[in-house]
């Protein structure tokens, strides 16, 4: 995607596995330069060498998005490589491990937050100083919120609290977005056929002890909803779109 002689630029967050590879590989197919960042190099080369096939120009930078140098770091080699950044997907993201809530330790519960609420305010953070600064000026920020932005899974807390942050932020950056052409929307996505969704396909509990097998839906529906979302002109904002699979229990009681 060019502006003009400009290609536009894309950093996608947790871009080595699930939502993330998926939506980086359609926006490398769309003709954007993507940057990817994660934790491990491997997964991150894998969607590199994927994306290269397609024509694009992919970046891969391994990243601790909690951790406010490593962010930085990121977006100063965003530009070096590229000149500007169009649109940042804050998608990284992590849960703890299924226990009760009085279970969780602190450092469960601090590497939850870590993960999905500081190192999307972070990135947040240096998208605004890029996006603002640039000509032409502004760009749009996509959150990858959750079903568990709105209804808790049993023993979830650390994930299903950061998500629900995830909506305030995301109603921050809009806000405070304005006045520089920044957009920000979000994406709650339910029950996408990810590695983190496999046990569905066998059962998981739900909220009335029972065990369900849950529907999933395909990453190429979630990708094409981001790529909608990211298509529009900065004047149009998606500003939350839930895509699920249509019979999971979410609507209702179950």
């Amino acid at each position: 995607m060019s502006m003009g002689s400009i290609t536009k630029v894309a950093l996608v967050t947790g871009g080595g596995s699930g939502i993330g590879k998926a939506v980086a590989l359609a926006l490398a197919g769309e003709g954007y330069a993507v940057v990817v960042a994660g934790r491990r190099e491997e997964p991150l080369q894998a969607t590199v060498a994927e994306g290269s096939k397609l024509g694009a120009r992919v970046l891969s930078v391994p990243t601790d998005v909690g951790d406010p140098q490593s962010v930085k770091a990121l977006f100063a080699r965003t530009v070096e490589a590229f000149g500007r950044l169009d649109l940042l997907f804050n998608n990284a993201g992590s849960g703890a491990p299924p226990v009760p809530l009085e279970d969780v330790t602190f450092e469960q519960w601090k590497s939850v937050v870590d993960a999905n609420l500081t190192g999307a305010f972070l990135c947040t953070q240096e998208a605004i100083k890029v996006m603002k600064s640039q000509q032409p000026r502004g760009g749009r920020i996509v959150n990858n919120g959750s079903i568990s932005a709105h209804a808790p899974r049993p023993h979830s807390a650390p994930y299903t609290a950061t998500k629900h942050a995830i909506t305030g932020l995301t109603k921050s950056t809009s806000l405070d977005g304005r006045k520089y052409d920044i957009a920000c929307g979000q994406i709650d996505i339910g029950n996408a056929a990810t590695e983190m969704t496999q046990g569905m396909v066998k059962g998981v509990p739900q909220a009335n002890d029972e065990i369900a097998v849950e529907p999933r839906i395909e990453l190429e529906h979630v990708a094409r909803a981001v790529l909608y979302m990211v298509g529009l002109p900065l004047e149009a904002n998606v500003q939350f779109m839930t895509v699920m699979a249509t019979k999971m229990p979410f609507i209702g009681r179950g």
